[in-house]
């Protein structure tokens, strides 16, 4: 079952279905009204945060909920700890993604004792990396997929206006039996084709789609000018 979850994102669109603390779409049912829109629109699977969200659009959606839990904003703060962790599987979460950078955790643990933990347990993960150091770290630990996520927000790496195509690029190369999944800035199709000409197995879009304040920002600032 796990590999058929993964193999049904390859080629494939994942929608990350979100929205920050003090919105008017941030509720639960609003979250999981969106994620429906965004499958029949064709999506492969949905990426959300917190128990509440996670647990109203599984009950929503029929592809695979890819689940996140964030709490703080500084450092660590996606999915910090096993505990975390557990309960976005419990919650409903086919797959759980994890800041898979090397800084320290909140509760002591490694990246790699977490993943061991959760393994054990039967859980899938997506490791979210900053660096291509990162993505060796979530490889050796045994993560099921690594992707760009945190490119340009750890302090390893300058944040691109787009996808961060270069470290795509290397985590490619470097892990050809891995799925390598690019998030963070993919802000039209065409940079969703371009992301997948770069050899990545599927491609997250998030705010391009689902957040209506950014979206709008963007058209008053192109017609303002």
């Amino acid at each position: 079952m796990s590999n058929d979850v993964i193999e049904s994102l390859r080629g494939k669109l994942i929608v990350s279905v979100q929205a920050y603390p003090g919105e008017p779409m941030r509720h639960p049912e609003t979250m999981a009204q969106v994620a429906l829109a965004a499958e029949r629109g064709g999506a492969a699977a949905i990426r959300c945060q917190g128990l509440a969200d996670i647990s109203a659009i599984k009950g929503q959606v029929d592809v695979p909920v890819i689940g996140l839990w964030k709490e703080g904003h500084d450092g660590v703060y996606i999915t910090p700890t096993l505990r975390h962790a557990r309960a976005c599987i419990m919650a409903g979460a086919d797959i759980v993604a994890i800041d898979a950078t090397r800084r320290p955790r909140p509760d002591g643990l490694t990246y790699t004792q977490t993943v061991a933990a959760l393994k054990d347990e039967g859980a899938l993960i997506m490791a979210d990396c900053g660096s291509i150091d990162d993505a060796r770290m979530a490889a050796e630990a045994g993560s099921h997929i690594i992707s760009t996520t945190l490119a340009g927000y750890s302090g390893e790496r300058e944040k691109t206006d787009g996808p961060d195509f270069e470290l795509l690029e290397q985590m490619v190369a470097e892990f050809p039996d891995l799925p390598v999944i690019c998030e963070g800035r993919v802000h039209s199709p065409q940079q969703a084709r371009q992301v997948m000409d770069a050899g990545a197995y599927a491609v997250v879009v998030g705010t391009a789609i689902t957040h209506p304040t950014s979206i709008t920002s963007w058209f008053v600032n192109a017609v303002n000018k």
